[in-house]
């Protein structure tokens, strides 16, 4: 290849050149965008003709050889040897071969490798998107599924790393969901902004050409072109969103991870991990390790690292198209899909395998007093004080059982009515077997009935509404998909119809 419009002599490309940039991005599209640069192709002749930019007499002919492209070029066994400068020289010139200069040439009508590569990456894109999103999907349909199992079973929940409260484990997973679910809009809010078609824009002012955008759009699958072509070939936001939805994603999961890393301690102990999960150590026979946890913790780091770096790649870039955001960026950024992909099928396959182990949870909730919370409300209520002298005696009686190891509900009534006669001059009117109820886990958890709680009326409602909200995504997603085969389905008519097939 001569070096066009250049004024030296010297060979181009330059073999350092070759082997550095160009060769990575002919095995990036290789790799990446071969079925993309087909549809684009496709699309862009059919609109060429449908508008009257081309014949059929010019049309139909580059239609047969884009065919016969497809049919005899084992794109897999190219290797890149510079006589063309990329993907899409290479297919201009496999057309040239077939058909002449003049008629090759003109499928570039109306288009520049500008619109082309932006509306490649848009498709790359929402074809990982798609697939992310099922999964992100399946992990909500799964901690909706175990919220529910788990609605009436105890744990102990830990703020500032210490036992805080009991609540119920269903309610914990309820708000990973609601989390999740939240992750799941960004990711089709990033996806919306994916799916507008650059094509059209050409270099950057559209053409003169009376092509319609809105056609290329439909025939490529996206729902509708972007509008403004200056930003079609320049703004880079449906990159940055969607790697912004993917770091979120998995920044809060892997805090949920790291939840399960710490409960299944042995110090800790509430989460029984199945020996299926767990790998046991090569010289100590004693040990569990739940070691597919530990990747999931890296692998979402890993994952939120890659998407981070695409957020840094594209920072302090000009507002034009530019080569930072276009092949070998792309093909880095596809390792967040692949590293976030393992994450969520290895996640929601163990959630419903994990089990609440009751007898540690009892005897951490023993050890720790963490009903007392409830205890100073109950004095409030019954006894008509002030929340902070009830609280000033719940602490009290909480340090006196903590003191003797005891359980407070078996050993705390006694110092309780000591510390409310201190306080109040007066003997509480609860007894023994009340003061056992009310710092009960279960009382503790009944009696927080309120809208968002853990108790059983608020904490199924709030599970049904998220069914809901999981139902109404899936409809969306249903709903894309029906649109793209529809897509596919009519660019390939329309193409047939060109080939003159029937």
């Amino acid at each position: 290849m001569t070096a066009g419009p250049h004024n030296d002599s010297s060979v181009f490309p330059n073999p350092v050149y070759k082997e550095t940039v160009l060769r990575p991005l002919f095995d990036g599209a290789k790799a990446h965008h071969v079925e993309g640069f087909r549809l684009i192709d496709r699309a862009h002749l059919v609109m060429l003709h449908e508008t009257g930019i081309l014949t059929l007499e010019q049309a139909r002919p580059i239609a047969q050889a884009l065919e016969a492209i497809d049919r005899e070029v084992d794109v897999s066994t190219l290797t890149y040897t510079g006589e063309v400068e990329d993907f899409f020289f290479l297919i201009e010139k496999e057309l040239r071969a077939r058909l002449g200069p003049d008629l090759a040439g003109r499928l570039h009508t109306a288009r520049s490798r500008n619109d082309i590569d932006h509306t490649l990456f848009k498709l790359g894109l929402k074809h990982r998107i798609d697939p992310l999103l099922e999964r992100l999907v399946r992990l909500a349909e799964t901690l909706a599924s175990v919220a529910e199992r788990e609605s009436g079973t105890i744990i102990v929940a830990y703020t500032h790393g210490q036992p805080a409260q009991p609540t119920v484990f269903g309610h914990y997973l309820a708000a990973v969901l609601e989390t999740l679910l939240r992750d799941i809009a960004r990711l089709e809010a990033a996806r919306d902004i994916v799916d507008r078609s650059p094509m059209g824009a050409a270099a950057i002012t559209t053409s003169g050409f009376p092509i319609d955008r809105d056609l290329m759009a439909r025939l490529l699958g996206f729902s509708r072109p972007l509008q403004n072509s200056y930003g079609c070939i320049a703004s880079i936001d449906y990159i940055t969103s969607t790697y912004s939805a993917i770091e979120l994603a998995f920044l809060h999961l892997g805090r949920f991870i790291q939840d399960l890393q710490f409960w299944t301690s042995f110090e800790v102990g509430q989460v029984y991990v199945p020996n299926a999960f767990v790998q046991i150590s090569s010289i100590m026979p004693q040990k569990r390790n739940p070691v597919p946890i530990e990747h999931m913790r890296h692998l979402a780091s890993q994952t939120v690292g890659r998407a981070q770096a695409m957020l840094t790649i594209m920072h302090n870039t000009p507002f034009t198209d530019m080569n930072d955001s276009e092949g070998e960026s792309q093909g880095f950024g596809y390792g967040a899909f692949e590293s976030g992909g393992r994450v969520l099928d290895l996640l929601t396959t163990l959630v419903p395998a994990l089990r609440i182990n009751p007898d540690r949870v009892r005897q951490n909730i023993r050890r720790s007093c963490i009903t007392v919370t409830e205890l100073a409300d109950s004095l409030v209520r019954r006894e008509g004080l002030s929340f902070r002298e009830a609280h000033e005696i719940a602490a009290e009686v909480s340090r006196a059982v903590a003191a003797i190891g005891g359980d407070i509900a078996a050993d705390g009534h006694e110092a309780f009515q000591e510390a409310f006669e201190r306080s109040t001059k007066r003997p509480s009117a609860i007894d023994r077997a009340q003061f056992a109820e009310i710092v009960s886990p279960e009382n503790f958890v009944a009696v927080r009935d309120r809208f968002g709680g853990p108790a059983p009326r608020a904490l199924s409602q709030a599970i049904a509404g998220y069914n809901q909200e999981i139902s109404d995504i899936r409809s969306r997603m249903q709903e894309a998909a029906y649109r793209a085969d529809a897509a596919g389905q009519d660019l390939q008519f329309r193409f047939n119809a060109l080939l003159g097939a029937r």
